[in-house]
This record gives structure tokens, C-alpha cells and sequence, in this order.
């Protein structure tokens, strides 16, 4: 197979970006069918980083600031969060379009460099965070922007290049990017710079290693110039606080699932393959380092929401371009080559769904109705080129057990302790999920706390997991608050109020949050306004 030509190439990747952001933008704004408690986390952190404020120093959240920045800055532009959401994507892709060309171009042969390419396009600037569910999300975003800058970097160390090697070219890109894992989602920096860095040190690409390492090492440090040392300690901070909570241990499946499930078990047995077939074709550099990358795979699939495992597009290309020129046949009677062949197709043909359905994601935006959605804020004005399904923002859903007292269901439920009924001041709360409706909900409890004049200048702490109240009414935003809760009391020190929802989004996390309450020291509760929605409690410290 021959190498790609450079201007086709460059012209192939610029026709995908602008197929890919010119459908998203000509809809005139961002309407999403899904996921709008996700959407609201997102306002609020891009609206808090555009008042000035800092993740992690002013508020509390796993998430590194470059998942957000790109939005902040079109938002600081004046244009709609809409829009800035679909700006941001665009520049994400424009970024990476000449990292993956260059990628591209001195690794990968045949159809290869356009068909990595274009996943790198996808996976930046599609509006569905993948699997195979149609609906329009920008849920997530951060995970695909993640995914891929990971799939440029990890080509540069598995992959050697083609003649003439340019390590000053490859160690600022690998820099940048590992840099760009760092301050978007950790974890993936975490998972995948150990079989990076073996690789390159295998390979003997050692200029390409220190190239990668004094470039990242100098992001990191422009990045403390401008937030201080202290930045580093509160993100750290914030990821310990996570991974030690027990209001989200996993997202979704066990471990043991994504590595041997039923959706799962076919993607280990051809990574597992495909490290057997490439020692057998004696290259051993791809080998251990896919052997590496796979628990990395695996775990940062398990992390993720949904647990998409959109690795094996890149895990398929590393074995399709790491075959031996000349076809050898191992101790089973294979040829490896071919082999290697058909186990990155099988690869390519798990991972074709989700890419299909990022890819598609802006042209079926393109052809919703924007009839059926109004603006997640409820209000028009500068950003109400964001918005939801209609039914989603204000039509209420909730779970409500129906065999409470005098249901003529008592009988079923006589021998069972429910651990999920919340006290509060020694009442037993009722018990209620909310499950559909999120804006709608949130904006009305945030309305009538306005009209009763107890919003002007208050901060709240809301006993569930979202708490974007003051984006619907004149309260302020809890300093050292979590825009998603984890767990703990954050912020809890500088509210007013303690919010209690009488049909919270969890009622876990409403029990955790007053359980923690309770148990603080020399902090009590009296309670001053009481709806059907809500129960509102003044801190007396």
C-alpha cells in the first residue's frame, strides 16, 4: 500500500470538518433530546468560568478546565451558549485536524490515514456522546474530546514512522496532547502515558520522549502561571473526593462486565489477539505496548458513562498498519499478516455502530423540528439557542411507591426495612424520584423562592444531585459548591439555605447530603418555607 498524498489528505480532513460543523451550525442553534440534567452541569460550569471563576479553586468538579474553556471563550465572544458549545467543537476538530494529517501522513498507508482521520474529526465534533441511540446529546462532550486526542497520541509511539523520522514534530504534538488529557479528564492521561512511554523508550525514540515531556511539562507550567500552585492541590483534591465517594462508583456496568461481558468479552478476545499475533510477527515494541494499552481501555470505558468502547477504531487501525510486509505463518498454521487483517476488521465492524452514530449526529440535528423544543433556560434572550425537547423541560415525571399506607398494598411491604426513607427534623420525607422534567422542576422551585423574596443575594445548598437554581432566578451560585454532587458538604460553609426537594432527582444523594448535614457539628436547621416542592431550612451555625 502507498503512503497518502499530503494535499488530498488535508483536503479529505477539511471536507469532513466542514461537512461535520457545517450541518451542526446550520440549524441556527444546539437542540438536544436527551440528557438535559448533564446540560444544566455544563451551563453552570461554563457559566460560573465566564464570571471569572476557576474550576476546582471556586467550585468543585472531577472535570479538568480545558473541557470547558474552548465553550468560555465563544461565550466571552457574546455569542449564545448554543452556539458557543458548537464553535467549540469546531475548534476542537481544527485543532486536531493537523495533528491527525501529520499522524496520518508519516505512519499509515492505503486507506488508513483517511479513515483515522476521520474518526479524530468525529469523535471532536459530533453531537451524540456514541453507542447506537440516535438522540441528539451534548452529554459528555469532554469523553469524545478525550478519546481523540488519545488516538493521536498513542499512533506516535506504537507506530514508527516512515523514513526520515521528525522528533521534534512528533514530541510537540505527543506534549500537547498528553498536556490536553491532563487538564480535560485525567484519567485518560493516567491510562494511557505508561504504554506510551514504553513504547517510545523500546522504539529508542528517546528525542521524541523529551520533545513530549519539556513540552507538556511547559503547558503545564504557562497553566500555573495564570491559576497558582494551588490549582494542581484543589484538582487533585476534587479527583480524590471522587474516586473516594460512594455516590458514584461506577457509572454504569462492573468492571467484570467490560472486560468479559456479553457486549464486551468479543473486543478483550481481539485486543488479547491481536497482542499474540503481533509478538508472532516479531513486533514486539506494538505488542507490549497494546498489551499495555488494553487494561487502560478497558477502565477508562468502565469510567465513562455508557460505557461505550469506541477503542477498538483505534485498536483496529494499530493492528491493520503493524502487519509484516511479508506474510509469515505462526505454530497454528495462520498467516499472521492476514490474521492481523481480519482482526482489525472484526475490530472496525464492533466499533462501527458507535461511529456510525457520531458521525451521522449532525445531519439528523440538522433535520429536527424545531417546533417540538424550547430553551433549556425557559426564557428567551442571549442563550436561548439551547434547547430541549419541549416535553423534556416541562412535563414532570416522577417514581412514587404506591404501596404506602391505606394503598391496600401495606401487606407487601410490612417485612421490609427500606433504608431509602430520609428524615429531616425527625419527619419521614416522602418518597419520590424525579425522572423526566429536570428544567421544568428546577425553574419552578426557583421561581417561587424569588416571589417569595428569599433569593436576592442567597446562596443555596440543594440536598440532590443538581443544584442549578440561581441560572433560573437572582440567587448567587454556592462558592466551593459541586454543580454535580459527589458527596460531602461542598460549599455548605458559605450557603444560606439548605434546599430540600420533596421529589429529588436521587433520594440517595437527598439522604447522604441531610445525613452529612446531621452529623455536623454545632449546625442546625429551622425551617422557614414549606411548598408541595420543596422544604426550605435557614442554617443556624
Amino acid at each position: 500500500m502507498s503512503r497518502p498524498n499530503p494535499v488530498i489528505l488535508f483536503a479529505f480532513l477539511a471536507i469532513v470538518l466542514g461537512a461535520m460543523g457545517g450541518m451542526a451550525l446550520l440549524k441556527g442553534g444546539l437542540f438536544i433530546g436527551k440528557h438535559e440534567a448533564d446540560t444544566l452541569h455544563l451551563l453552570q460550569i461554563t457559566f460560573r468560568m465566564d464570571a471569572g471563576e476557576w474550576p476546582h479553586l471556586d467550585f468543585m468538579t472531577p472535570i479538568g478546565a480545558l473541557a470547558y474553556a474552548p465553550i468560555v471563550f465563544f461565550l466571552g465572544l457574546g455569542t449564545g451558549v448554543g452556539h458557543a458549545v458548537l464553535f467549540a467543537q469546531i475548534a476542537m476538530g481544527i485543532i486536531l485536524l493537523p495533528a491527525a494529517w501529520w499522524v496520518g501522513l508519516s505512519r499509515m498507508r492505503g486507506v488508513l490515514p483517511y479513515l483515522f482521520g476521520a474518526v479524530v474529526i468525529v469523535l471532536a465534533t459530533a453531537l451524540s456522546f456514541g453507542l447506537t441511540d440516535p438522540v441528539i446529546s451534548i452529554s459528555m462532550h469532554y469523553n469524545r474530546w478525550a478519546w481523540a486526542i488519545a488516538f493521536v497520541a498513542i499512533p506516535i509511539a506504537l507506530l514508527p514512522a516512515f523514513g526520515r523520522t521528525r522528533p521534534a514534530i512528533d514530541g510537540a504534538i505527543l506534549g500537547i496532547c498528553m498536556a490536553m488529557l491532563v487538564l480535560i479528564k485525567v484519567t485518560y492521561f493516567v491510562c494511557f502515558a505508561p504504554a506510551i512511554i514504553v513504547a517510545l523508550v523500546m522504539r529508542k525514540s528517546y528525542w521524541t520522549l523529551g520533545t513530549a515531556m519539556g513540552v507538556g511539562v511547559a503547558i503545564i507550567c504557562i497553566v500555573t502561571l495564570f491559576s497558582g500552585i494551588t490549582f494542581w492541590q484543589a484538582y487533585l483534591g476534587d479527583l480524590l473526593q471522587v474516586a473516594g465517594s460512594e455516590v458514584r462508583p461506577q457509572p454504569g456496568e462492573t468492571l467484570k462486565a467490560i472486560v468479559g461481558g456479553p457486549a464486551y468479552l468479543a473486543g478483550t478476545i481481539l485486543a488479547l489477539l491481536g497482542f499474540v499475533l503481533l509478538r508472532q510477527a516479531g513486533e514486539k515494541v506494538g505488542g507490549v505496548a497494546l498489551l499495555l494499552l488494553l487494561p487502560g481501555f478497558i477502565y477508562v470505558t468502565f469510567q465513562n458513562f455508557g460505557n461505550d468502547p469506541l477503542w477498538l477504531a483505534i485498536l483496529a487501525i494499530l493492528m491493520i498498519e503493524l502487519r509484516p510486509e511479508a506474510e509469515t505463518v505462526n505454530r497454528w498454521g495462520w498467516g499472521v499478516r492476514r490474521a492481523l487483517l481480519m482482526s482489525g476488521v472484526a475490530a472496525l465492524a464492533l466499533s462501527a455502530p458507535s461511529f456510525i452514530n457520531l458521525a451521522s449526529s449532525p445531519y439528523r440535528h440538522l433535520k429536527l423540528q424545531p417546533s417540538f423544543y424550547e430553551p433549556i433556560l425557559m426564557q428567551d434572550g442571549q442563550h436561548s439557542d439551547l434547547q430541549a425537547l419541549t416535553i423534556r423541560v416541562r412535563r414532570v415525571f416522577a417514581n412514587v411507591p404506591i404501596d404506602g399506607s391505606d394503598s391496600g398494598l401495606e401487606h407487601l411491604t410490612e417485612q421490609l426495612n427500606d433504608d431509602q426513607v430520609t428524615l429531616l427534623l425527625g419527619e419521614a420525607l416522602p418518597q419520590c424520584e424525579l425522572k423526566l422534567g429536570l428544567p421544568g422542576w428546577i425553574a419552578s422551585i426557583s421561581q417561587d423562592l424569588e416571589q417569595a423574596g428569599l433569593t436576592k443575594g442567597k446562596r443555596l445548598f440543594v440536598a440532590d444531585y443538581f443544584s442549578s437554581h440561581w441560572m433560573y432566578s437572582d440567587l448567587e451560585p454556592l462558592t466551593h459548591g459541586a454543580p454535580w454532587y459527589y458527596g460531602g458538604l461542598p460549599g455548605f460553609e458559605y450557603a444560606d439555605y439548605v434546599l430540600v426537594p420533596l421529589c429529588p432527582a436521587k433520594e440517595r444523594i437527598r439522604k447522604l447530603a441531610l445525613d452529612a448535614i446531621s452529623a455536623r457539628p454545632n449546625t442546625s436547621l429551622r425551617e422557614i418555607r414549606r411548598t408541595q416542592l420543596y422544604i426550605l431550612l435557614e442554617i443556624d451555625r
